[in-house]
């Protein structure tokens, strides 16, 4: 039966949970044969009955759907605090909790996210460190020199590391809002394999940065895969729901009655300054970096002015094996590229210091989303 609710004017309207995409679970032997895909290695062979035992667990704990085994009640403070929520999403949303508090606090340093979003580094198949990387060491020493402490967070390493991941957004959002949680609760899912990823400890860096900026090549006219498996899982952070008790986890009816009786859209990570330097060979750098402060803007960011959004080509249709030394070359290049750097490092300083507010802060957005 459709849940019928009043909307934002006052109208009853049905609403219910559409179904019928999912193909459903996997059959024993297709299960099976996905399991042992990391067991190739012939090295492996020899345990044969130990991997047979685990699988055996695995599939128990699939069929069964135990996304987060370890779990305890939600406790003071939560609308529901008999609700079992996972430790690890408690642990994370104490984490976020404290980094937000040091953050608005005069004595906590300032601190810049400095993101490389290229995923080269040449501990991997390329070989050979990005350029982008190259010029994220160089805002790097920039803002150091300006006395602020630097938070480096190297994309890249999803390429290079053993286990690391960022998972794709699930969309919940589009379900409605408050079943995206903030932070996320879609990961880790230990029934679907789904582990290892890096994002709560990425968004306890968001949130402790006064200033984030985002370096990038463009690939395709978009944003590098990590970047934007980063940006996406930050949706949570833009309208994102702190209690997962107020939905009992992941109840879409739950979650449309409660955006239907009006939902605020809270916007964890506004506040803090933003600066990009987007880069290429060929095309697209433009586009590119206007999505991406608009993204930015968005989400309550503020930018540090005109000259921390740099897009600029290395190498216009030039052949890639020389183009580190087109940007050897390229001295005004990394010069404005520091002038990123330091934009945000003064922009920041201008916040803390009371002296850096949006024209527009506290006017009511007519359309919250």
């Amino acid at each position: 039966m459709p849940m019928r609710t009043p909307s934002v004017g006052g109208t009853m309207i049905d609403i219910n949970v559409r179904k019928g995409q999912w193909p459903g679970q996997l059959g024993r032997e297709a299960f099976h044969q996905r399991f042992m895909q990391s067991f190739e290695d012939p090295a492996f062979k020899v345990e044969g009955e130990a991997l047979k035992r685990i699988e055996d667990i695995a599939w128990d704990a699939y069929q069964e759907g135990r996304k987060a085994p370890v779990t305890r009640k939600a406790g003071p403070g939560y609308a529901d605090p008999d609700y079992d929520l996972a430790v690890e999403w408690i642990d994370t949303r104490a984490k976020l909790d404290r980094a937000q508090a040091a953050w608005g606090r005069p004595e906590t340093p300032s601190r810049v996210l400095l993101v490389n979003g290229s995923p080269r580094n040449d501990g991997t198949c390329p070989g050979e460190i990005s350029k982008t990387w190259r010029l994220t060491q160089s805002a790097k020493d920039e803002l150091q020199k300006a006395g602020i402490e630097v938070d480096l967070l190297d994309l890249s390493l999803l390429t290079s590391d053993y286990g690391r991941h960022i998972h794709p957004c699930k969309g919940c959002v589009s379900t409605a809002m408050p079943l995206c949680h903030w932070p996320c609760s879609c990961y880790p899912n230990h029934s679907l394999n789904q582990t290892g990823d890096w994002m709560n400890e990425i968004y306890e860096r968001w949130v402790s940065a006064h200033g984030v900026i985002l370096m990038t090549p463009t690939h395709w006219y978009q944003a590098s895969s990590p970047l934007k498996l980063m940006i996406d899982r930050l949706v949570c952070a833009d309208g994102g729901n702190p209690d997962p008790t107020t939905t009992h986890g992941k109840k879409p009816e739950e979650a449309k009655a409660l955006e239907m009786k009006g939902w605020d859209y809270p916007k964890h990570l506004d506040g803090r300054v933003y600066g990009l330097v987007v880069h290429g060979d060929v095309a697209g750098v433009e586009s590119l970096r206007r999505n991406l402060s608009d993204w930015l803007d968005w989400m309550g960011l503020i930018g540090a002015g005109t000259q921390a959004r740099l897009d600029r080509y290395i190498g216009y249709f030039e052949p890639y094996a020389t183009s580190h030394q087109t940007l050897d070359a390229d001295e005004k290049l990394q010069e404005e590229v520091r002038n990123v750097a330091r934009a945000v490092g003064q922009a920041v300083l201008d916040l803390r210091g009371g002296r850096l507010q949006p024209p527009d802060r506290g006017l009511r957005h007519p359309r919250p989303k």
